[in-house]
């Protein structure tokens, strides 16, 4: 089952969750370009969120619009 995160009102799917210490030199220096080709690379990834620990890849869940169907018969 797939994880969901919620940020500023909109949600998304995780996809892949990296510890930002993968991306970062000795210097402390975070890699931002490695971030993105990682991102690019990932099939429905659109977005990068982080926390304290983690880049999060993540899919953005469109705003949806709940249609009624109604199915019984006249």
């Amino acid at each position: 089952m797939k994880q969901w995160h919620k940020h500023n009102d909109k949600f998304y799917i995780i996809h892949k969750k990296i510890p930002v210490s993968s991306f970062t030199h000795k210097d402390g220096k975070i890699e931002l370009n490695l971030v993105k080709e990682c991102m690019e690379s990932l099939y429905k990834v659109d977005h990068v969120l982080r926390n304290e620990t983690h880049f999060m890849f993540v899919e953005t869940i469109e705003d949806t619009e709940i249609i009624e169907v109604d199915d019984r018969e006249n």
